[in-house]
């Protein structure tokens, strides 16, 4: 089959060392790897059906309470790094107290995350590594075609997520960051395939979902900023933030539109009672697909 071990044993074992080394103020990398590991996880499970194989459902319930719980504190990692580099005339007293905020945040995200990890922690090492454990029988199965079965799995549930890229018909402010999670997710599947290089398909994926996920944390942002920093008269730290906001929009929903043009057809045209007509994927997006089929 053709799926690769490595990439989706790997983000088991890092969840399995982050738990035990988190503490009260993780590091950056530390929070980051525990979102994206999580996330791939996730992905592996469902994509692999591991509820047959055993694996409590539970798991997955868990380790996302620590996910979101790290997304809080990986916000304010990012924002404060955005927010690092504003250099506004005359605003030093603002970017300070914006500076201040967003630490401020961040340690008590940081202190709940901790206290999630500890209590949740132990058993989910356990049940992570028997996924672990079952995810390489699985794979190195023969008997009863199991392994082809996993791969055709795989694929079924990538199939599935790249039809949801057509949807909604028209992208705006209110579901584009909604949109990159199915971006984000359809990615995941395709990244558990052997092969010695991404398909560049996959590669799109990835430069549309971090080019939604900047515009995003910097709409975030501004809105921490206008609730905070109220003095009377013009803001130029606010403007600048407004303006940074609208050029990372405009950014990313050219890509997510190019994306979809790229890769889907543009199929029937919706008509104004009934729904939109997903587009049919073109073939690159079928060969990344086939991929994990082998």
């Amino acid at each position: 089959m053709a799926l690769n071990q490595k990439r989706l044993v790997k983000p088991m074992k890092k969840l399995r060392r982050l738990f035990s080394k988190l503490d009260s103020d993780p590091v950056p990398e530390q929070v980051h790897d525990l979102r994206t590991n999580a996330r791939r996880f996730e992905a592996a499970f469902q994509a692999l059906a591991l509820d047959d194989a055993g694996i409590p459902n539970s798991v997955l319930k868990d380790l996302a309470r620590l996910r979101k719980r790290a997304g809080k504190v990986r916000d304010m990692d990012v924002l404060t790094e955005f927010a690092a580099t504003i250099r506004p005339h005359d605003e030093e007293e603002c970017h300070v107290r914006l500076l201040e905020h967003l630490g401020a945040r961040r340690q008590k995200q940081a202190r709940k995350l901790n206290a999630d990890v500890r209590k949740l922690g132990p058993v989910l090492r356990k049940e992570i590594d028997r996924a672990a454990s079952r995810t390489v029988k699985l794979l190195r199965a023969n008997g009863g075609g199991t392994a082809d079965n996993i791969g055709a799995t795989a694929t079924a549930t990538a199939v599935k997520l790249s039809a949801q890229l057509a949807s909604p018909p028209r992208l705006n402010k209110t579901n584009l960051h909604p949109y990159r999670l199915k971006v984000k997710d359809l990615q995941n599947v395709l990244l558990m395939a052997e092969g010695p290089s991404r398909p560049r398909f996959v590669e799109d994926l990835g430069q549309v979902k971090d080019a939604i996920g900047e515009w995003h944390d910097y709409a975030e942002l501004l809105a921490i900023a206008s609730k905070i920093l109220n003095h009377t008269g013009r803001c130029s730290l606010l403007a600048d933030l407004k303006r940074t906001v609208e050029s990372k929009y405009d950014e990313a929903l050219a890509l997510a539109v190019k994306l979809r043009e790229t890769y889907l057809d543009k199929g029937s045209r919706p008509n104004k009672k009934g729904p939109a007509a997903a587009g049919t994927p073109r073939p690159p997006v079928w060969e990344a697909m086939a991929q994990l089929a082998g």
